[in-house]
Order: structure tokens, then sequence, then C-alpha cells
């Protein structure tokens, strides 16, 4: 039901409270689904589990932002629940939900930098030549997008809290939704970037006769990680296309677009991660300088090709 006007959504269920941290209006659009809220809570804290174990067994620390991102979707679907059940009013609530499960997607992002720059330092030390190519620069890739990210983070943050005290004080909302709006744009934009460059470095490593077999053994999780890309660049592209059409604009207003193109691909992209785990894939070992490894002719190799 909304409101008059098409100023918002009115719950009819829910009494609005009208309390210190209510807004006038449900800012959802529609009052959260508790169902999905329980499945995401169970979904992401299960994963945790996995994905903290396989950190642990495998000592692949650099893979620790995976798992926070994780604990960050249970707390966002725990904080979706209360509005849910108990205020869809509250802005608090509202917020926090908002800035979990907008920031986990980032953490998932730089595991998955972590993991670009672990598969180029694995490919100089079988010989792939990364000399003449100064785009898989390992610093480059993972310094670069997380700083892109970090930007694009702070701006949908302050996008979507601007966006609450808007509503709360009867104001509109069109400035900090901008301000979101321009934080996605950028941050698909960057993500487009970092896609180009993983199919770049993807294409040159099977082009190369020499390094193919040794290649196709890590095809696998190459394909997992291509996959949790495309999917975490899905949710992307969703959430810029919802928030181009305004605060109540009918993608935001539905949940079923949130359940098809933000809870389901995190959720697969998470689960795919656990199954082709890095731990299983890459080189044990924290990320190391590759252009003294890359000057110094006599560095021994660290892996044989047969392995995975």
């Amino acid at each position: 039901m909304s409101s008059p006007s098409g100023a918002g959504f009115i719950d009819p269920k829910f009494a609005n409270p009208h309390g210190p941290h209510d807004a006038r209006i449900v800012i959802y659009g529609y009052t959260p689904n508790f169902a999905l809220c329980i499945l995401g809570i169970v979904l992401f804290a299960v994963s945790f589990f996995l994905h903290s174990l396989q950190l642990v067994r495998h000592r692949t620390w650099y893979f620790a932002p995976f798992s926070l991102a994780c604990v960050m979707e249970v707390m966002g679907y725990i904080f979706r629940s209360l509005s849910s059940r108990k205020d869809p009013y509250h802005v608090i609530y509202f917020v926090i939900q908002y800035f979990c499960i907008v920031t986990a997607p980032v953490f998932i992002s730089v595991s998955i930098y972590m993991c670009l720059s672990k598969l180029i330092r694995w490919a100089t030390e079988q010989g792939f030549d990364t000399k003449s190519r100064w785009w898989l620069n390992p610093k480059i890739i993972l310094w670069g997008f997380v700083a892109c990210d970090i930007v694009a983070t702070v701006a949908q943050i302050a996008g979507a809290a601007l966006i609450g005290s808007a509503e709360s004080n009867q104001k509109s909302p069109k400035v900090p939704n901008g301000i979101l709006l321009a934080g996605l744009a950028f941050q698909t934009f960057a993500f487009t970037i970092f896609l180009t460059l993983l199919s770049m470095f993807v294409f040159t490593l099977y082009r190369d006769l020499d390094f193919r077999s040794a290649s196709t053994q890590k095809a696998p999780f190459i394909f997992a990680l291509g996959s949790t890309s495309l999917l975490v660049f899905l949710r992307t592209t969703f959430r810029l296309a919802e928030t181009s059409q305004g605060v109540f604009g009918y993608l935001s207003s539905h949940e079923v677009f949130f359940g098809m193109l933000e809870f389901t691909p995190v959720v697969i992209g998470v689960w795919i991660m656990v199954i082709w785990h890095p731990g299983r894939w890459l080189p044990n070992g924290a990320l190391v300088d590759l252009q003294s490894k890359m000057s110094s002719p006599s560095s021994p190799p660290a892996e044989k090709a047969g392995q995975s």
C-alpha cells in the first residue's frame, strides 16, 4: 500500500510507532520478507563456518576478507529481520542492514583481487612472461581496485544514511540518492576494468602453448573465480539500475528483485568459493613483491607446474 501522492510505502499491517528513529514511511518500499531473512542468516552463517575452517586448515590468511563478508551478510540479514518483524519504519535498522549487505561484497571483491594476484605470482614462478605486461602487476591490481572499492563504498553508505535522514525529516532524498548513484556507478566502472584485466590474463595464459599444460590444471579454480566475479558484477549492476530509478523506483520497491539480483548472486558466489576454495588451488604464503622476483633470474620456482 502506498501513501498518498506516491510519497512512499506504508504497511497496513504495521502501525508506525513514530519513535525517535522511525521514518514516516517504510524506506525499503516494502516490508522485508522474514523467510528470506532467515534463509540469508542460515546460508551465510554456514558458509562463514566452512570458509573459516578452510582458512585455518590451508592457512590462506589473504582470503580472510571473504569470511568477514559472510559475517557482514549475517549481520545485515539479522537487522533486516528486525525490520521485518519488529519495526519496518526504523531508520537505524535500515541503515545498518544496508551498510552490511552493501559492504560485504566489497570484501568478496578484495578476496577476488587477492586470488588474481596469487595466480599472477604462481604463473610468474612457472615461467610465464609478465615483464612485458605492465597491467599484470599484482600490486596495481590489488591496491588500485581496493582503493576504488573504498571510495565507492563510502559514497554508497553516506548516500544511504542521508536518505534515511531525509525521510525521517520529510525532506527530498534526491541529492542523497545522487551520491549513492555516483558511488555505484564508479564501483561498476572499476569492476568492469577488473573483469577486463582478468579476461586478458586468462586469455594470454591459455594462448601460451608452453604454459597451457600447467594452466589447464588450474582451470577449475580459474573458472570458479571468474564465475564469482561475474556474479558480483551482476549484483553491482542491479544496484546501479535500482538506484538510477530513484528511492521509490520499481526495482527498489519490489523485493523479488532484491532476492533474485542481490541475495541469490552473492549466495551462489560465496558457495562457489566454498567448493573451490583457493587453499586447494593456489600456493600458500603471503603475497610477495613480484618486481624483485622478476628482476632476479636466480630466484628458484616455489611450485612445480604439475601441482594444484
